[in-house]
């Protein structure tokens, strides 16, 4: 509902008329939701220019381009630009640079507001065409920056800040499996039906099913019989760790302080880590223990191969940091956010109702209900983006834009693969940054989840209830 409601507010970038003919077959929705919903709009339009940036055969089509400097159809003509450096893994940092800029600046802009009654509200919640063209201008004179030392220095703030969003990454996947656990069991313990306990079982199964032929798939694909010993560090690792927490879901002293716990969500951040570990592994430079089972279907030509912008663990990578953006800005925020920190990411129900007045004014014979400070509303329509922040806010502004300004250096570091752009290596998918990283991840994803089942039973005196 909350996209629905964001498309309203994105036709107002057109026309006040596109505006209210959305507004018009929207259904209600909170403003802390569409607002949230429009920013990752935003970074995924961001995204995609970026993705269309290395696009295989871009570069060739651009020299059938006139003014550019390398063109092959000559047309005399005084104005002239390098068109090479509008593709490559250049353009992804310029574009993102700009982006990630962006919701840097809003981050600090929206530090301490307190509720949409703060003058720095409108800003936030409004002003999309603006935002827009501001973008699109900012990225057009970011490929004007002297290449220099520019994707070198660049290419550290996004390790940094792609590496610190990847923990923000593993808190949403952790309470997404606590959520979905909760919410299974919940229903199976109020209904008492045996659907809900078929879907728990046969969840759960399904995951460990498909982990189990992960880690096989991997010793298989990944390893030698006499070498490839630090691949097989990592798959044994994992599948040794993945059991431990595993069994510790189901512990009587785990089960006692948190009884919903269980082994769906250890099936769940199971096959996440089985993830990790292949993209990981896959991301190898020792090319001996790198066949990589989905480069089967690449082509076989050497050269071919490494012309891929960017890789199919990339694009996976892609898929599951959209659901985080998206589960992030629609998700609320519940128990579960106590276990795994993530009370700052998710929304708050701040406790605010639509229409919600005082008793004794609703007692009043002359009062007529109103809709607060929302512009259908004024002019006699009915709302449709309702405030349910003037009270207090939803969720922590700040905090928010600096998510997503780590999210776009995580972006573009993942097209980039983790290296140095405008290196001779540069269109390689294996390097040995990638593969840490996420190997990394893996244990950060496992040790955060270990976390998440002790800490009630360690910290009695906190109330996670």
């Amino acid at each position: 509902m909350g996209l629905i409601c964001s498309t309203a507010q994105l036709a107002c970038l057109c026309s006040s008329t596109a505006c209210s003919f959305c507004c018009s077959q929207c259904p209600s929705c909170r403003n802390s939701t569409s607002t949230r919903i429009m920013y990752a709009l935003l970074l995924m339009i961001g995204t995609i220019a970026a993705c269309i940036t290395l696009a295989p055969g871009l570069q060739d089509a651009l020299k059938k381009v006139p003014f550019c400097a390398n063109s092959t159809n000559y047309v005399p003509s005084k104005f002239t630009i390098d068109c090479e450096s509008a593709v490559g893994y250049l353009a992804v940092y310029r574009i993102c640079f700009i982006i990630a800029l962006y919701f840097f600046l809003m981050s600090v802009m929206m530090i301490r507001v307190r509720s949409s009654k703060d003058p720095r509200a409108p800003i936030q919640n409004g002003f999309w065409a603006i935002k827009y063209l501001l973008i699109i201008g900012g990225i057009i004179g970011a490929f004007f920056i002297p290449e220099k030392s520019f994707g070198t220095t660049w290419m550290y703030f996004g390790m940094i800040g792609g590496f610190l969003f990847i923990i923000i990454q593993l808190i949403l996947i952790v309470d997404f499996a606590h959520s979905w656990a909760d919410a299974w069991v919940g229903n199976y313990v109020d209904t008492g039906s045996k659907g809900w306990y078929a879907a728990l079982l046969g969840a759960t199964l399904f995951n460990y099913a498909v982990s189990i032929t992960g880690i096989v798939l991997l010793f298989i694909y990944f390893t030698h019989p006499y070498t490839c010993a630090l691949n097989k560090f990592f798959i044994s690792y994992n599948l040794i760790v993945c059991v431990i927490v595993s069994i510790i879901s189901t512990l009587p002293v785990v089960q006692e302080h948190y009884p919903r716990s269980g082994l769906l969500q250890s099936s769940i951040v199971s096959l996440y880590v089985v993830y990790l570990t292949w993209s990981g592994i896959s991301n190898s430079p020792d090319s001996e223990c790198n066949p990589g089972f989905l480069k089967m279907f690449s082509p076989n030509d050497t050269d071919t191969r490494n012309r891929v912008s960017f890789d199919k663990e990339s694009v996976i990578g892609l898929v599951i940091w959209f659901s985080c953006v998206l589960y992030s800005s629609l998700r609320t925020a519940s128990k579960s956010s106590k276990l795994t920190m993530s009370e700052n990411v998710l929304v708050k129900d701040n406790g605010a109702v639509r229409n919600a007045v005082d008793q004794s004014l609703i007692d009043n014979e002359d009062y007529t209900p109103v809709e607060g400070r929302n512009p259908d509303a004024e002019s006699g329509n009915e709302a449709k983006v309702w405030d349910n922040e003037e009270d207090t806010v939803a969720y922590n502004w700040s905090f928010f834009h600096l998510m997503f300004a780590l999210s776009t250096l995580y972006v573009m570091m993942t097209l980039t693969n983790w290296y140095q752009p405008n290196s001779d290596l540069n269109t390689l998918n294996s390097n040995a940054a990638s593969m840490w990283v996420k190997i990394i991840s893996s244990w950060m994803c496992l040790g955060l989840y270990g976390w998440s089942l002790i800490a009630p039973a360690i910290l009695t005196n906190r109330d996670f209830s």
